[in-house]
């Protein structure tokens, strides 16, 4: 009996953090897609060409 209330508890905090927007992403829901590519940029996951093709992108939207 108590299995199922554990159970009941860890899916419904689940679901709660799910709607709430508290999932696993990298990045948090505040932040802009401009902060991110910056932030991709400065950890050297993308080159120059790439971070101003796509800074570009971003802000003709």
């Amino acid at each position: 009996m108590w299995l199922f209330w554990i159970i009941l508890i860890v899916v419904i905090v689940a679901v709660v953090r799910v709607m709430a927007g508290g999932g696993t992403s990298g990045a948090s829901g505040t932040e802009s897609a401009l902060e991110i590519l910056r932030k991709r940029y400065a950890r050297g996951e993308i080159d120059e060409a790439e971070y101003e093709r796509r800074r570009r992108e971003l802000e003709d939207r």
